[in-house]
Parts: C-alpha cells; structure tokens; sequence
C-alpha cells in the first residue's frame, strides 16, 4: 500500500498536467486565434487591437516549450511569468476596455467577453499552480530530468517535437528558446521603462 501511494501521486500528477496542456492549446491558442480571424472580419478593431497585444504577451508560452523541449530550468519560470501576464494584459488597457464595452451587443462581443473571463480565470489558477513547481528551476538540468515531479511537465513539450519538429536537435530547439526569450525581455523592458511612462493605459497612446 505505501509503494503504490507514489505511483497514484505520479499518474495523478501525469493526468493533471496533460489536461493543463490541452486546456493551454484551447484557451491560449485555438480560441484566441479564431476570435482574432472573426474580429478582422467584422472589422471591430477594439478586439482586433487587444487580441494584437495578447498574442505578443502570451507568445512567451511558445518560447516556455522550446525551453521545456530541451530541459532548460528557466522554463519552469517563464511558465509562471507568461501566465501571471495574460489575464493583465487581457484587462489593463483602459481605453480598450471602454471601447467594446460600448459594443453593441453581437455574437463577437460576447463570445469575446466569455474567452478574456475563461482565460483570465484558467490562467490565474495557472498561476497558484505554478508556484509549488517553482523549485524545478533551481535544479541542475540532469536532475530535473530524472525528478518525476519536474520531468512530467516536460512529456508535453517532447511530443511536440516528436510532431513538428522529429529531426531538430533538443539544443537547437533550446538555443531558439533562448533567442525569443532574450527577444521577449528586451520588448517587455522597454515597454514597462519607456512605452509605459510615455502613454500609460492606454494602448492606443492617446
């Protein structure tokens, strides 16, 4: 009985984690994507503009794959980083916000209103969840491969290279995380040291 106690704790942890990736492909991914082709469609700009912005903030999930595919530790951080800013960038522009909340009432409006609540809500429990995890980041890379409470977030991100990428080295794959990560920070330090001081909340600068 006391033998299999860890194994339940380890398939547990396994099922949890691969339905956190699905709903991460479905909430971070598929939705926003089809909400951003119909907003282009119906012209609405408001969404178009905040959806613009999500997609910038919320490509450091990509960049945490990469990372992850070659074992990097940082991932475990820019994992927790990238959750913790999607739900604030999806409501810190106060001129978006006013703009399509005087939308008037459509299947867009409101199909968008439900993703920003189901992703800010998926991403903020994200967040919770993440912090226990944190510890995988200040673990040499052979040991988190071989700590079954670290290595399990790495499963996902292997089947993703198996997929799409079968024949690129985990390096490779790894350097071109690091690449977008150094990327990612210079962007998002100049936003928070000049972009920020200049215009504020407002994503339209005005």
């Amino acid at each position: 009985m006391l033998n299999f106690l860890p194994l339940a704790i380890t398939s547990g942890l396994e099922i949890f984690v691969w339905m956190d990736y699905r709903l991460a492909v479905l909430f971070t991914v598929v939705l926003p994507l089809v909400l951003l082709i119909w907003a282009f469609v119906n012209q609405s700009e408001a969404i178009q503009r905040l959806l613009i912005i999500y997609w910038r903030v919320s490509c450091l999930l990509a960049i945490t794959v990469y990372l992850m595919i070659a074992a990097v530790p940082i991932a475990f951080v820019t994992s927790l980083t990238a959750r913790l800013l999607i739900p604030i960038t999806l409501w810190f522009w106060v001129d978006l916000n006013e703009e399509i909340q005087e939308l008037q009432n459509s299947p867009l409006k409101a199909s968008f209103t439900s993703w920003r609540w189901a992703a800010t809500i998926y991403n903020s429990i994200g967040t919770l969840v993440q912090i226990p995890f944190l510890v995988c980041a200040f673990k040499p890379r052979n040991q988190l491969l071989t700590a079954p409470f670290c290595n399990v977030w790495l499963d996902p991100p292997w089947l993703f290279k198996q997929i799409f990428h079968p024949d690129w080295p985990e390096e490779f794959l790894g350097f071109l995380g690091f690449a977008g990560l150094i990327i990612y920070t210079i962007f998002l330090v100049y936003f928070v040291l000049v972009k920020l001081q200049r215009q504020g909340r407002s994503a339209t600068g005005s």
